[in-house]
């Protein structure tokens, strides 16, 4: 299983939302890429990014402070934040993104899903945010009114190889990853799930590599010193 540590930016800050609230943010960095370089030292290989402005605004926020992330690590890097329209995709791409996330764009503009899976492949991952069962979008602020299944029958059809599936309610509460969800998930779909949320001690990390998932992010239990990245990324290989 690959560990993606991940920066959420904001502003050209490396900072944390509680259960997605803009309210409730605490600022970790100033310099998201001294903390991508942090993770290179302690063995990742691999880096998850959050442009929180994109999620709220639909437009890219961060795109400079991502560019130079990529330019000074060698970290695989996906991106996710606000990504609705061909332009942002190529931009992403353009500045060596490995992979974009589409979020809210994947659930309310299938044609636009259909056009990135058919011209970029496996760089177009798709992100699914669950709340109370139900995929939301917008950087959380609504629910859709499609269930999990639904929408992930779909995407599984579409041949998209690729999901990060978010807890909500588990989002940076430190209360542990829904084991039981992406136990579930993985079963059921041929789809390399990405388990996002949660994620908050070293057992996590074991229990989500026993089942064979394909990645975990982790993010605020770094931060805070629950979880040690080095030890994270031994365990899960």
């Amino acid at each position: 299983m690959i560990i993606f540590p991940a920066i959420d930016l904001y502003e050209g800050k490396a900072v944390r939302l509680y259960k997605g609230d803009y309210n409730q943010m605490t600022v970790y960095s100033e310099n998201p890429a001294e903390v991508a370089k942090r993770f290179v030292q302690a063995g990742a290989t691999h880096l998850h990014l959050v442009d929180l402005e994109g999620a709220k605004l639909g437009r890219p926020g961060n795109l400079d402070t991502i560019s130079k992330i990529i330019k000074e690590t060698d970290l695989f890097t996906e991106v996710g934040g606000g990504i609705r329209n061909i332009e942002t995709v190529e931009a992403y791409i353009s500045i060596g993104v490995d992979r974009v996330i589409l979020g809210t764009a994947a659930v309310n503009d299938p044609e636009f899903l259909k056009e990135t899976l058919k011209r970029f492949g496996d760089k177009i991952a798709v992100g699914v945010d669950l709340k109370d069962g139900f995929v939301a979008i917008k950087g959380w602020t609504e629910k859709s009114s499609l269930s999990a299944d639904e929408f992930l029958g779909e995407m599984e059809t579409l041949g998209v190889s690729t999901i990060i599936c978010t807890d909500i309610s588990r989002d940076g509460a430190m209360q542990g990853s829904n084991n039981t969800l992406y136990r579930e998930l993985s079963e059921k779909y041929n789809i390399n799930f990405i388990a996002s949320g949660g994620v908050s001690t070293i057992e996590d990390v074991k229990t989500l590599s026993s089942m064979n998932m394909y990645g975990a992010i982790i993010g605020k239990a770094y931060y805070i010193g629950a979880i040690d990245l080095k030890e994270a990324i031994e365990v899960a290989k």
